[in-house]
């Protein structure tokens, strides 16, 4: 699925999520459900900066932030990341967070069948019936 769709189907089943980006490793964006450009870069690097400052914060352990939401009186603002991909999205105020990262990171899972090729079909050969 591309990151448009994928970001379609977010916001059809997540009444929470009022804005998303997704993010490429290199911090490119993929998709949004902003109309405007401006707005789309803000929100994909203040994720970005966001995942940055947390990450700095953590001791060297071999761990890797995957997930954080930042609280927000307006509303929160949620990333998560899977593998490769990032995924920031704002909701409305006191949003249900186990919920919103069920739905982010159902989201960035649906991209990976994007990759894979599809399963190629064996056929097999009947052999000719005697007659």
């Amino acid at each position: 699925m591309d990151a448009v769709s994928a970001l379609a189907d977010l916001t059809e089943i997540s009444s929470q999520v009022e804005a998303a980006v997704v993010l490429d490793a290199d911090g490119s964006v993929l998709g949004s459900t902003l109309d405007d450009d401006a707005r789309t870069e803000r929100l994909a690097r203040a994720g970005a900066e966001l995942l940055e400052a947390v990450s700095a914060g953590i001791p060297h352990t071999g761990r890797e932030v995957t997930q954080l939401e930042a609280a927000l009186r307006e509303g929160s603002v949620f990333v998560a990341r899977d593998g490769a991909r990032s995924i920031v999205a704002t909701t409305t105020p006191h949003p249900t967070s186990g919920l919103v990262f069920y739905d982010l990171k159902t989201c960035l899972r649906s991209l990976e069948t994007e990759e894979k090729p599809p399963a190629r079909r064996r056929t097999t050969k009947k052999a000719p019936a005697d007659a």
